[in-house]
């Protein structure tokens, strides 16, 4: 096995742990890379989600080693807390991409809906308390095909601070500023007001803490007509739906792992200043929220690790070793399971900037970071930093998607089951989408083209995703032969073997020994009874 640079031999490194805090809209994510390097590498990263709000705080502090957040540092924070300014240097690096997306508990007539669409303006009237039924007249617009019912609306907020917070309520305010500020104004924020990182309660809306808070209290039977706003992975993870948002194109769109790389393309990074600049990478969304194209989700965005570029804190070199290592697997092997658990894999442009932060963190062994040797899903050796496989590759949407009279009838999310169309407009399947224009091959990205797999091997993984044997042919041209890959985000049944015959073995030991004393003294007990005559 080889370490995560790809440089010496595993058993040879030995990684100090490391500990970071923060964002829980990126938690899903983190916490199976965590147990990936734990499993393959003999690596320690702990990391609790606290909040963004919380990470960077703790960052500031010096008390961890990194942390992890939607939004940069705040020099100005809206609670009129101190300016968040480390005192020690630092770096944002990019580590996964995802949609913000709207999961809902919903029933009509019995039956949970699952296909529920919804308009920029309508979410932006939810949660600011202006539509407070789910049979308004304007969501009943948006769903065609269903009998909206006369229930309240309960929006879910965050309690804590929070980067998903943020990022909603940043493009709440570019996309709909006449609706925010006014929402603002009626709860006693100065006004024009951008994002936040601390959602006010309001109306009818109920605020919990944490992305798994929020959606844990939409999952629950007292949640029905509840909505909030998380990462798409949670509502995957729950086996709910989220909605499907209008995009520019007029079209609704589910914030699958495509979409969001289709979207992020028109991102704007900032890379116009020295990567030493504090404003170095963060992300500029205008694109993104109005993107043309028909397959985008407009509420796409990623999230950052704040990494140390010069030792201060708790933060030593014999650390930096680890977070390197940490970092160069995220960025690269990791991405290979983001769609698995919600996310979307970072593109070239991204994984590229992220190498050029690894290589400042104090410690970090440099000598594996190789945009050519990086398995990563939307980048193969040879390609632009502008190109994205998952989005060269991503299918139209179907056209009961688009806005009109029909209403595509199946699951999103968590929930796949279709729903039965109960309104006036006509039903559809959302799975028949048409491939994107100059897409040659169907098939999962990265799957070999017809004709193009000959003396591959195929490749077989041990329980932890470390390659066991096979994978890509050796002369094919990759770099990545020999690569250790991240396990699935639920491990298969491995069948019978020796660990559940040890477990068996163990299973008829206890039950012996529970059973056998009284047993045995029954039987005993008339031979001790003679003896005693005796």
């Amino acid at each position: 096995m080889t370490s995560v640079l790809g440089a010496v031999p595993a058993q040879a490194v030995s990684y100090d742990p490391i500990t970071g805090t923060g964002s829980t809209w990126s938690q899903n994510a983190l916490d199976q890379w965590r147990k990936n390097v734990a499993s393959n590498y003999g690596m320690t990263v702990n990391y609790s989600g606290v909040g963004s709000s919380a990470g960077r705080r703790d960052f500031v502090a010096g008390s961890v080693d990194f942390a992890v957040s939607e939004i940069p540092f705040q020099i100005k924070p809206e609670d009129n807390s101190a300016p968040e300014v480390p005192s020690r240097g630092y770096a944002y690096m990019p580590i996964v991409a995802g949609g913000s997306s709207f999961m809902y508990n919903l029933k009509i007539g019995g039956t949970r809906v699952s296909n529920l669409r919804l308009s920029g303006e309508v979410i932006t009237k939810i949660f600011t308390g202006v539509i407070t039924k789910w049979n308004d007249p304007a969501i009943q617009t948006d769903n065609p095909g269903l009998a909206m019912p006369g229930k309240g609306i309960v929006p879910v907020v965050r309690s804590d601070g929070s980067g998903s917070t943020a990022q909603f309520s940043l493009w709440m305010s570019k996309q709909h500023p006449a609706l925010w500020n006014a929402f603002c104004k009626s709860v006693g924020r100065a006004t024009p007001c951008g994002l936040t990182s601390q959602f006010p309660t309001f109306g009818n809306a109920k605020a919990q803490s944490g992305s798994s808070g929020v959606a844990g209290y939409v999952s629950q039977d007292y949640g029905e007509g509840a909505i909030t706003y998380v990462e798409y992975s949670y509502a995957l993870e729950a086996g709910f739906p989220v909605a499907k948002v209008l995009n520019s194109a007029g079209y609704y769109v589910e914030p699958t792992a495509d979409s969001v790389a289709v979207a992020l393309l028109q991102a704007k990074i900032k890379t116009d200043v020295p990567n030493t600049s504090p404003d170095y990478l963060t992300q500029i969304l205008d694109g993104v929220y109005n993107n043309p194209d028909a397959r985008s989700y407009p509420l796409s965005s990623y999230s950052y690790m704040i990494v140390p570029t010069a030792v201060g804190g708790v933060f030593t070199e014999k650390k930096g070793l680890t977070l390197g290592a940490f970092a160069n697997y995220m960025l690269c092997e990791g991405q290979q399971q983001a769609e698995a658990l919600g996310y979307s894999p970072l593109p070239m442009n991204l994984v590229a900037a992220g190498f050029d932060q690894i290589k400042r963190v104090p410690g970090a062994d440099v000598s594996g970071v190789d945009i050519n040797k990086c398995n990563n899903p939307t980048f193969k050796p040879g390609d632009s930093l502008s190109s994205n496989q998952l989005a060269v590759t991503a299918a139209q949407p179907a056209e009961c998607d688009k806005v009109g009279t029909s209403q595509c009838t199946t699951g999103t999310a968590g929930a796949i089951a279709d729903t039965p169309t109960s309104g006036t407009g006509t039903g559809g399947s959302a799975t028949g989408g048409s491939p994107a224009a100059g897409e040659a091959v169907s098939g999962p990205v990265g799957a070999a083209a017809p004709g193009s797999e000959a003396g591959a091997v195929a490749a077989v993984y041990d329980e932890n995703g470390a390659l066991v044997s096979g994978g890509t042919a050796a002369g094919a041209g990759s770099s990545f032969a020999g690569t250790a890959v991240a396990a699935p985000f639920t491990l298969p049944d491995n069948g019978w073997g020796a660990q559940q015959s040890i477990m068996l073995f163990a299973g008829i030991l206890l039950v012996g020994l529970a059973v056998l004393p009284p047993v045995l003294g029954q039987r005993l007990k008339p031979l001790v009874a003679k003896a005693g005559k005796k």
